[in-house]
C-alpha cells in the first residue's frame, strides 16, 4: 500500500513538472532538502530565541529573572493545543475518508502535544514555586491542564492496548475527538474564573499586555516552537508510518510461513 502511494505521489510531481517547470522544481528541492532546511531554520530559531529571552527582552520589575521561564512556557502551551487541535482534525478526517494517514497523523500529535503539555506543567510548578512559593495549586488553568495531560495520556494508553487496528483507530478518533473539549475550557479559565495564574498576554482580538521588547522575544519563541513542531511532525510522521509498514510485512511472512 505505501509503495502504491508513494508512486502516486511520485506521477503527481512528474506532471507538476511537466506542466509547470519552476513549480515541479521547487517541489523536487522541497522533497530533498526541505527537511534539512527546516531544521536549519529552527536551530537558528532556538539561538535567536535565546538571545531574545535572556539579552533583548528586559527582566520583569516584580518576578525578576525567574519571569523568562515565560518565553519557554508559552510557546510550549501553544504547541499542545496547536498539537492537539491536530487530533482533532486528523481523527475526525479519519473518521469520514477511512484513511489511515490521518490516523497516523492524529496518533503523531497525540504523541507531540502530550510531550509538550508535560512539558508545561513542568515549567510551570518551577514558575510557581519562584513566584507563588508552591510548586502545585488547584488553581483553575492548572487543573484543566492536569485534566487535558490525562485524557491525552489516556488516548495514547488506548491506542497501545488496541495496537494498528481499524476498531482501535475508531475509538482513539472518538476520544481525540471529544478530548479537545477541555483545550479550549484551559484557554479560556483565565477568562471565565478568578484564577492565580496570570491573565492572557496576547488575548484574541485584544490589546497586548506587555511592553513591545517582550512582545517582540515572545513572538520570536513562539515562531521558533511552531518550527521545531513542524519538524518534529515531520519526523515522527515519518517512523509511524515505517513502523506500520514492517509490522505488516512482518505479519506477512508470518502467513507466509503459516501457509
Amino acid at each position: 500500500m505505501q509503495s502504491v502511494i508513494q508512486g502516486q505521489a511520485k506521477g503527481r510531481l512528474e506532471n507538476i513538472s511537466r506542466r509547470a517547470p519552476i513549480i515541479g522544481a521547487a517541489l523536487r528541492w522541497a522533497r530533498r532538502y526541505g527537511e534539512l532546511a527546516l531544521l536549519g531554520v529552527t536551530t537558528l530559531g532556538i539561538l535567536l530565541t535565546i538571545w531574545a529571552a535572556f539579552i533583548y527582552a528586559p527582566a520583569e520589575l516584580v518576578e525578576g529573572p525567574v519571569q523568562r521561564i515565560f518565553y519557554v512556557h508559552v510557546p510550549l502551551a501553544w504547541i499542545s493545543y496547536l498539537a492537539f487541535f491536530f487530533v482533532l482534525a486528523g481523527s475526525a478526517l479519519y473518521l469520514w475518508r477511512r484513511d489511515e494517514r490521518w490516523d497516523t497523523f492524529a496518533r503523531v500529535n497525540a504523541e507531540i502535544g502530550t510531550v509538550f503539555t508535560t512539558l508545561v506543567l513542568i515549567s510551570g510548578s518551577l514558575w510557581g514555586r519562584a513566584y507563588w512559593g508552591a510548586w502545585w495549586v488547584w488553581d483553575e488553568r492548572l487543573t484543566t491542564s492536569l485534566l487535558m495531560w490525562f485524557i491525552y495520556v489516556g488516548y495514547l494508553a488506548l491506542r497501545s492496548y488496541t495496537g494498528r487496528t481499524a476498531q482501535g483507530a475508531r475509538a482513539a478518533a472518538v476520544v481525540g475527538i471529544l478530548g479537545f473539549i477541555v483545550t479550549p475550557i484551559n484557554y479560556m479559565s483565565v477568562k471565565w474564573w478568578r484564577t492565580l495564574h496570570p491573565d492572557q498576554v496576547l488575548p484574541l482580538g485584544g490589546t497586548p499586555q506587555l511592553p513591545a521588547s517582550m512582545i517582540i522575544a515572545l513572538m520570536i519563541s513562539l515562531v521558533t516552537f511552531t518550527l521545531l513542531y513542524a519538524l518534529l511532525t515531520i519526523e515522527v510522521y515519518k517512523l509511524e508510518r515505517a513502523q506500520a509498514e514492517a509490522e505488516r510485512l512482518r505479519i506477512e511472512v508470518e502467513l507466509s510461513q503459516a501457509d
